[in-house]
């Protein structure tokens, strides 16, 4: 546990951050690359991040945030804003309504999961995001691989697409006027960001540009439209007549039996059928009438239930028949017994709700699975749904919380571990688009990948796989030597969107080129201040002004390398966030849409 320094409440400009986890740590990084003085407050850190936390520099206070004395040990009188990423929205929302009585002016910034607790932050100025929200849409596009994000920049729509040039040239000669996000070279994993138009491009490598649809279906490159399926059909392949609807869900019920039920089912049957057998043979009735087979039947299902209604008389029949009918009493019964009990365990296990979710991935193609059902998982799922995919879950917990939210959405759900061959196989890993393991534990992420992995073989190059990876060392280890090439950390996506808020700036959306996340933000251009009669040319090399909106209205996109920044612009900027952190920080320290 690491004491707080001695300055710590005379510190003035710096950012509160509570809640030291996955977000915590990623927040408290790109502030410190921004510049930005930053103290962590948590009573209970993730232990394995407070060595990160020492080699920044980063003062550590060991309260708890929703203590008044807390708060003033950090600073809270001299600081810019609170960011607080604590795992529990209870927590979160005392820790800002105390910030708020305490101190009205601070700028403030929460993770919250509640939408309603959310609303209500909000409407006392308190900027709500959701990590879970943030960072789905990056995994739904690596997914559905269109290699599209369609950006909303204040009045204009631009595209940016991915597209693999066809011949060898410069970006000018290839594309003309076309803005080049970043080139990604055939066969590396390195990403050249924000590349001049006369950079040169050979044929097979990817380009990555923007313009409006109308530029890019005039260049050759526009993007194309994946074919929604239609929502009445999502989670299966194709409209089912009732009759084939009830003989799939008998199928899959009796496929779905544990091995022992189905054992004590069939041995009732061949029961039944015997006794039905014996029973029309060898009864009669004082005038010499036989069984039907119904009364056969009927008397046979009466004895193995224990109901005896007295309906036949055996003591008048032949020896051997009575004794049938002693064996059929004792057998039948404890049949029965076993069947009920192995039932009533399939129902308490939910092997129903499995079997459902087995029936419903029948005959399920071209669909994504997604591993693990939490608040990053269920986002995805929303998202890809939204897109017109169809969706399968795995989750290993059968009491998660989001379950009755994605039955009510009807999608198929299997509870079971996605790290054995026969869990993906019963999910039709062979036939799915993409697979996104989501799970909030690294080293299950990483088994059950490797498990995919192997069950694809020959198709491994050409089904995305989506790896949830915090650890960023471990990531870039586990991608170069596994050859996993879409690895996503959520709390990286989020990060920026937490930090922008915190500073006041406005960013707009994150996405990745590659393994390498982008982000998109509007900085005004103040009088006086740094951007001020700035040339485009002057900026950092990998940072790209994608749109400038003039105070006359007009708007020039994309802007020449001559352009020069004027007060009252707005710039629409591209690139790496730790880059874009420091160009907002330095540029525009105060800048709102």
């Amino acid at each position: 546990m690491s004491a707080s320094p001695p300055d710590t409440e005379a510190l003035t400009g710096h950012v509160i951050v509570c809640g030291l986890h996955d977000e915590g740590l990623r927040i408290v990084e790109q502030l410190d690359l921004a510049g930005v003085a930053v103290v962590v407050v948590d009573d209970l850190p993730d232990a394995r991040l407070l060595p990160a936390l020492a080699a920044l520099g980063v003062p550590h206070i060991a309260g708890d945030s929703r203590q008044h004395e807390t708060l003033v040990t950090a600073g809270l009188g001299g600081a810019q804003a609170l960011v607080c990423v604590e795992s529990s929205d209870l927590h979160t929302l005392a820790t800002a309504l105390l910030v708020r009585e305490l101190r009205p002016s601070v700028r403030v910034v929460v993770q919250l999961r509640n939408a309603s607790v959310g609303r209500a932050l909000e409407d006392i100025g308190v900027a709500v995001l959701d990590v879970a929200s943030l960072s789905a849409p990056s995994v739904v596009e690596a997914c559905v691989r269109t290699g599209v994000q369609r950006l909303v920049l204040g009045d204009d729509r631009l595209v940016v697409t991915e597209t693999v040039c066809s011949t060898s040239g410069s970006l000018r000669d290839v594309y003309g006027d076309l803005a080049p996000i970043a080139i990604i070279p055939a066969g590396s994993a390195q990403v050249i960001i924000a590349p001049g138009r006369d950079e040169l491009i050979a044929a097979g490598d990817t380009a990555v540009m923007i313009g409006t649809a109308e530029d890019l279906l005039a260049a050759d490159i526009a993007p194309q439209q994946r074919k929604a399926a239609p929502l009445a059909f999502i989670g299966a392949r194709a409209p089912r007549t009732e009759a084939k609807g009830r003989a799939s869900l008998l199928r899959a019920v009796i496929s779905g039996m544990d091995r022992r039920l189905k054992r004590a089912l069939v041995a009732l049957a061949v029961l039944t059928g015997t006794s039905i057998a014996v029973l029309i043979v060898g009864y009669r009735e004082p005038d010499g009438t036989r069984m039907s087979p119904l009364d056969a039947l009927y008397f046979t299902v009466e004895t193995i239930g224990t109901v005896g209604y007295g309906d036949f008389y055996f003591r008048d029949q032949h020896s051997w028949l009575r004794l049938w009918a002693i064996l059929l009493m004792v057998v039948g019964a404890t049949l029965a017994t076993v069947f009920f009990a192995l039932l009533t365990n399939a129902l308490i296990s939910r092997t129903i709700q499995q079997t459902l979710g087995r029936r419903k991935v029948d005959g399920l193609s071209d669909h994504v699975i997604v591993v693990g059902l939490g608040s990053i998982g269920i986002a995805i799922v929303d998202g890809l749904r939204a897109a017109g995919v169809d969706v399968v879950v795995v989750e290993s917990d059968e009491d998660n919380r989001f379950l009755a939210q994605l039955s009510r959405a009807k999608v198929p759900l299997l509870v079971a571990d996605a790290t054995l061959p026969e869990t993906l196989s019963a999910v039709r890993l062979g036939a799915a688009r993409a697979v996104a393991v989501m799970t909030s534990d690294d080293l299950a992420n990483i088994e059950t990948g490797l498990a995919v992995r192997d069950l694809l073989a020959d198709r491994w190059s050409d089904v995305p796989v989506v790896l949830r990876l915090f650890d960023r060392r471990l990531a870039q280890t586990v991608e170069s030597s596994f050859d996993f090439r879409y690895v996503r950390s959520p709390a990286a996506l989020a990060a920026p969107w937490f930090v922008g808020a915190a500073l006041g700036l406005n960013i707009l959306s994150t996405f990745y080129v590659g393994d390498q996340p982008l982000v998109v933000a509007s900085v005004g251009v103040e009088p006086r201040s740094g951007l001020d009669g700035l040339a485009m040319v002057e900026l950092s090399a990998r940072v790209r002004v994608v749109s400038l909106r003039r105070t006359d209205g007009s708007t020039e996109h994309p802007p020449r390398r001559n352009t020069r920044f004027a007060s009252g612009d707005l710039a629409y900027v591209i690139g790496p966030y730790e880059e874009m952190l420091l160009l907002l920080r330095e540029y525009a320290p105060a800048t709102t849409l």
